[in-house]
């Protein structure tokens, strides 16, 4: 099970709990406007550059876990084809305590052929990213785009095991 560590800073303000954090946002299956989205969340699917991880795994391994469906937004293939997995104003599964006010994007791969983390974008991917992302600030003013590693208060791990902000930088 995570732990959440509280009091957390985000956006400059600290939180008590995540109660708090969730507050003056919506509740149910649904965010209640775009205004509700302060984050677009990068991550990666963990998986070796050389291995197909596909749509039809990837449902598989997030029902396992006892999601309804893939917890993710957007899900984008080593060849750059995108897959949407829920509605844009959804509550994704992807990254607590952030999931009611974010939107998830995930990309396959994240790992070298030795299984170490690694930036595995193809170009293909590279592309389809920075137009979706580019597309979903636009939708999102006030959302700032995020590796799910530099989340505050989330679990030590290497995801997205790229460096979003130099990467993306061209469109942030």
């Amino acid at each position: 099970m995570i732990q959440e560590t509280f009091p957390m800073t985000v956006g400059g303000e600290e939180v008590l709990n995540e109660r708090e954090l969730l507050t003056g946002v919506e509740s149910g299956l649904m965010m209640d406007s775009t205004d509700s989205v302060r984050y677009i969340i990068l991550h990666c699917s963990a998986t070796r550059c050389n291995c197909d991880y596909t749509v039809e795994q990837l449902l598989r391994d997030h029902r396992a876990r006892g999601f309804r469906t893939i917890g993710y937004h957007f899900y984008v293939r080593r060849d750059g084809v995108v897959s949407q997995h829920r509605r844009l104003l959804e509550v994704g599964a992807h990254c607590r305590p952030f999931n009611r006010c974010s939107i998830g994007v995930c990309y396959e791969g994240g790992l070298d052929t030795e299984g170490h983390p690694a930036d595995t974008l193809t170009p293909e991917q590279f592309e389809q990213l920075e137009q979706l992302l580019s597309r979903l600030l636009k939708l999102f003013p006030v959302a700032q785009l995020r590796g799910h590693r530099d989340m505050p208060g989330s679990v030590p791990k290497a995801c997205p095991c790229l460096d979003c902000q130099s990467v993306f930088q061209a469109i942030l």
